[in-house]
């Protein structure tokens, strides 16, 4: 029997119904206006800051209002100079501590050695798997994380013999080319083909594969997909929706006594009638009139020495296509529906993902035409591993945590676009939902804190490890130098920081949630209160 279930890694049931200053903290975007008269936009005199607010600005001009992920999909991927496919041509780096940014693996190579022993465990786990297996990662950043779980899996050669194929999903020339040049070298020949971008590894030739979407990468039923994702979905654009009452001259008349305001895409979830006083209404983006001063935006005192943002969110004064649909895809969300003011963020492209990792690894479900019964199809037996790191509640549902962040400091999200890295909290529990439908054939483990599942895969031991490396090879040389003492201080400021569980730690805001095969919950895995068992 499938268990519709989320494991905790304490053994108990919930059914279901980049990072602190250097690392995105949870912060509050502006309080958001109600949405006054459109203002005229065409300010000719006005300066903006980039060529991307301009363009920006004339598409709003033209189309009115622009939902929110319309808005965080044009700063950060846009050809004209978004934050991840212009920014680099500046030469800008957006990781590390001359960056915007510092990500885990960035901070500790222990991070990408302990994930790279996950799927090991994993590997072991299922079998040991002799051929078929293909390691995945998302959103790879500069590929520090992939280059270290590569270099600890050729320690293990039965595992590392078993890989097939490494796929990278990158959307940006520019880090597709910073990570051939680490995983493969500078020198390594990069080709193009019909399904991406090919290199061979430097570690065990194996080749490597960038894909710009991950529908790119072939889903065959016979391999085993090992899939990670760090700091990917933070960064997925949001639609932000707020419930509002509506005025009885506002209300649209129904056409029967049944009539529905919208299908629900969810089967058993309840309707919602269009005779309700009150509905969605979506949050959507346009240009700050010239004049609004910070007080105007509500902006925090600790932002008020910046210069005012160009762009506002605001309250859409009508129903939006989104505000009809969106909102509507889980009881969740709509048990909300009833609370005036009450605000959530939906991210329809986290879903997308989360039910494509769990097609790979557990198969489909198909209906034929001829009965409403449903069955299993397009994979034999279920295999793989999806492992997912990022920051976001365990089991709320997010609201109003979209953020900007600007050489490791907080910033508004709506100054400067393509210039400022922009993310949201994760949805967990929408992500479990998501694999779960998508897929008979996995269950879904966590979430767990990150302190937690960094202990358990034993990063205290393994930073001891490094130390004492250090002080054998200064035996040897019979020598104590500085540079090692510091080396030694770094280590053990570094994995403290990962999981430390303070306000704010790294350790307590980022989750860890796996994607397994469906086993009726028999075995937990590895970081999440199990163990290995070969």
């Amino acid at each position: 029997m499938r268990s519709n279930v989320l494991r905790t890694a304490q053994g108990g049931l919930r059914c279901l119904s980049r990072r602190q200053v250097s690392h995105k903290p949870k912060v509050a975007h502006q309080s958001c206006r109600s949405f006054i008269a459109t203002p005229s936009y065409r300010e000719e005199e006005r300066k903006w800051t980039t060529p991307l607010a301009k363009q920006l600005t004339e598409a709003i001009n033209t189309t009115g209002p622009i939902p929110l992920a319309s808005y965080m999909r044009m700063c950060l991927t846009s050809d004209t100079g978004g934050y991840y496919t212009g920014a680099i041509e500046e030469g800008r780096d957006q990781f590390g501590r001359k960056g915007d940014f510092i990500t885990s693996p960035e901070i500790s190579q222990i991070f990408g050695e302990l994930i790279g022993i996950w799927f090991i465990a994993e590997w072991m786990t299922q079998g040991r798997p002799q051929q078929g297996v293909e390691l995945i990662e998302v959103g790879p950043g500069r590929g520090t994380l992939m280059d270290d779980m590569l270099r600890t899996m050729r320690n293990f050669k039965d595992m590392s013999s078993s890989i097939e194929t490494v796929y990278m999903v990158e959307a940006s020339k520019e880090l597709r080319t910073t990570q051939k040049n680490l995983l493969c070298g500078e020198d390594a020949v990069m080709t193009e083909s019909k399904i991406g971008w090919h290199s061979t590894c430097k570690y065990s030739g194996l080749p490597i594969v960038w894909t710009d979407s991950i529908k790119a990468i072939p889903q065959d039923p016979n391999k085993t997909p090992f899939i990670v994702a760090h700091e990917f979905f933070d960064a997925l654009p949001i639609h932000a929706f707020q419930v509002v009452e509506v005025p009885p001259n506002q209300k649209p008349a129904p056409t029967d006594s049944n009539a529905t305001s919208v299908s629900i895409s969810r089967p058993g979830s309840p309707s919602t009638t269009a005779s309700s006083p009150y509905q969605w209404r979506e949050m959507v983006v346009s240009p700050t009139p010239q004049g609004t001063t910070h007080a105007d935006l509500g902006t925090p005192k600790s932002q008020q020495h910046e210069p005012v943002p160009e762009f506002q969110l605001t309250l859409s004064p009508t129903t939006t296509r989104h505000a009809q649909y969106l909102p509507e895809t889980s009881a969740r969300y709509q048990a909300l529906k009833s609370t005036p003011g009450a605000l959530i963020e939906v991210c329809p492209d986290a879903s997308l993902y989360a039910a494509d990792f769990a097609t790979r690894i557990g198969g489909t479900t198909t209906t034929t035409s001829s009965s409403s019964s449903s069955s299993s199809s397009a994979k034999p037996q279920p295999s793989g591993a999806a492992l997912i790191l990022d920051y976001g509640p365990a089991a709320t549902i997010p609201a109003n945590t979209l953020r900007g962040i600007r050489q490791h400091q907080r910033v508004s999200p709506f100054a400067s676009p393509g210039l400022v890295d922009l993310s949201a909290d994760v949805d967990f529990t929408g992500l479990a939902e998501a694999a779960l439908l998508a897929s008979p054939g996995v269950e879904v483990h966590g979430p767990v804190d990150q302190a937690y599942f960094l202990e358990t895969m034993g990063v205290r031991q393994r930073a001891e490890m490094l130390v004492k490396k250090l002080e054998q090879t200064q035996d040897q040389t019979q020598t104590q130098t500085r540079d090692t003492e510091e080396k030694k201080r770094e280590i053990e400021r570094s994995w403290k920081r990962l999981v430390d569980r303070g306000p704010g730690g790294m350790g307590k805001v980022y989750k860890v949630l796996a994607i397994l095969p469906e086993n009726g919950g028999r075995r937990r895995p590895v970081g999440f209160g199990g163990d290995v068992s070969a």
